[in-house]
């Protein structure tokens, strides 16, 4: 405030001059704020646009059940002695497994578990439990699945692309290189022999350039699951009000229609004029991109559905064995199969066959192909949500605002048609059923549906009106991740001159002159240069 600024204020009382220091001093340290976490933190927001663009073309690599059924072999029924009966019982566990399947591995068929504390793999050829796989036999596991001969077999605890919590239960692996033209790395573990990741050098290289700067991925630092996620929480957190900050001071200092003595709406010129405008344009998104980024982390718990968790396990009602039943009804039913899943549901136990044609049905006492009608998904429904009413089904034939995908690989598969359940429980919950298959495919309470629109709709652009025009979605990206870009770099370079200037300016009175320059040049003693 100058002098006669004062004098003024002073004339027209006490109530003029008491607000007017507060917000004077508040701006400086909006200014300050801003100017020092962009010069921390514009780095950080370079690298996040352009590995986005990056994630936008190549996902993080993963081996989900598609991808599983899909490269599998057909089962070699002549090898399989042991029945699904016999093999659970093998495990001697006191519950069903959440998972139960049969499959071909490396020329052999295995019955592999998921069960609460880890996996573990029965041969369905000799019945006996697989508890350790040497490298040779990893080698030829890998080179089955690929077709391709082995060139490396390294042991390893976890790597750059083993590295999270469900890794580690699965963990050591055996590194599989091949010698085909992907260069591709087949991990497989060393206990059940199980296939649990794939990567090519197509994948890699493009990773160190997208996933793993994005998300702050390094090994290192991934190992530790709550370290990291303060990490990036944090990261992101201070980057977040750092923007508003910024989009907050472009505001004020913006002129539509009382422009500055130059004739433009911004006082800066050269760099700093390049930061305000684009800043001002592209701010919002700039805000709300780190701002969803940040929500993905769950700050304070974040937007979990409150609903019931043993919605899975009621919905099954699974019992602990599972009947014996004919070799010979796999033969004439699933002779071209490539996956047998083994499961409850409502009680009944299931036979599920994968293979090139749509899924198949057994009844699992029979092996009869069942059909389940609605009015007994529904009745299973209502047993796994106990004290809720249902309100509403809905059969979706098309996608939605909640059922859709974006075309990303690491998008779990969304079948259709699926029957959507609503009740009123206090999580206001939605279960999507497979009407095929009667599997859960998944359930959505209100902070799920919420988290849909302020993380995916907000960091992914997956809007309705986007997702039906995917050129359109993709160009809307670039657009404004080059908007966030050129933000991003003019803010480095702000940064790294205000430095510079500092640094000089600690040199003599011609540092202080050229620093007083600089701020009689943008027109403010409080600006951010």
């Amino acid at each position: 405030m100058s002098a006669s600024d004062l004098a003024r204020a002073t004339r027209r009382g006490p109530s003029v001059l008491a607000p007017a220091i507060p917000w004077k001093a508040m701006k400086r340290w909006l200014y300050i704020f801003h100017r020092w976490t962009g010069i921390v933190l514009c780095l950080f927001f370079a690298i996040w646009f352009l590995s986005g663009l990056v994630m936008l073309y190549v996902s993080f690599p993963s081996f989900r059940a598609s991808e599983r059924v899909a490269t599998a072999a057909p089962i070699d029924w002549r090898q399989v002695r042991v029945g699904p009966d016999q093999a659970l019982a093998t495990l001697g566990e006191a519950e069903f497994p959440n998972e139960m399947r049969l499959g071909m591995t490396g020329g052999e068929p295995v019955y592999r578990f998921v069960m609460k504390d880890g996996r573990r793999a029965i041969s369905a050829r000799s019945g006996r439990e697989i508890q350790a796989v040497d490298a040779r036999r990893a080698g030829a596991i890998a080179s089955v699945l690929v077709g391709a001969p082995v060139q490396s077999i390294d042991p390893v605890d976890h790597d750059q692309w083993v590295v999270t919590r469900a890794y580690k239960a699965m963990a050591p692996f055996w590194r599989v290189r091949l010698a085909d033209r992907a260069t591709t790395d087949i991990y497989v573990s060393q206990r059940t022999g199980e296939v649990v990741q794939n990567t090519t050098a197509h994948e890699r290289f493009w990773n160190w350039l997208g996933a793993v700067p994005h998300w702050i991925y390094f090994e290192a630092l991934r190992l530790f699951q709550e370290p990291w996620r303060q990490t990036v929480l944090w990261i992101s957190g201070v980057a977040m009000f750092g923007a508003v900050a910024g989009f907050w001071i472009g505001v004020l200092r913006v002129r539509l229609n009382r422009r500055y003595k130059s004739g433009s709406v911004s006082p800066y010129r050269g760099w700093m004029k390049w930061h305000h405008v684009v800043g001002l344009l592209g701010g919002l998104f700039l805000v709300g991109w780190v701002f969803s980024g940040w929500l993905s982390m769950s700050p304070w718990g974040g937007l979990r559905d409150k609903g019931q968790a043993d919605v899975p396990r009621l919905y099954a009602r699974a019992q602990p064995v599972f009947p014996a039943i004919d070799p010979a009804i796999f033969l004439r039913r699933g002779h071209d199969a490539r996956e047998i899943r083994f499961a409850y549901l409502g009680g009944l136990p299931i036979i599920t066959i994968w293979g090139p044609q749509p899924a198949e049905l057994l009844d699992g006492r029979n092996g009869r192909p069942i059909i389940l009608d609605q009015p007994r998904i529904l009745a299973m429904a209502r047993n796994a949500m106990p004290g809720a009413r249902l309100v509403g089904v809905e059969r979706l034939e098309q996608p939605d605002r909640y059922w859709y995908s974006t075309g990303d690989p690491r998008d779990d598969s969304r079948p259709l048609p699926i029957l959507r359940l609503k009740f009123v429980d206090p999580a206001r919950t939605w279960l999507h059923i497979d009407p095929a298959t009667g599997a859960l495919l998944g359930q959505l309470g209100a902070g799920g549906r919420s988290y849909r629109w302020l993380f995916n709709a907000l960091h992914s652009l997956d809007l309705p009106w986007l997702l039906i025009w995917p050129v359109m979605r993709h160009v809307l990206i670039w657009f404004l991740s080059i908007a966030g870009v050129a933000i991003s770099v003019s803010g480095m370079v702000i940064g790294w001159r205000r430095l510079f200037a500092l640094k000089r300016g600690g040199n003599g009175r011609k540092g202080q002159a050229h620093h007083l320059n600089q701020q009689s040049q943008l027109g403010s003693t409080v600006s951010f240069d």
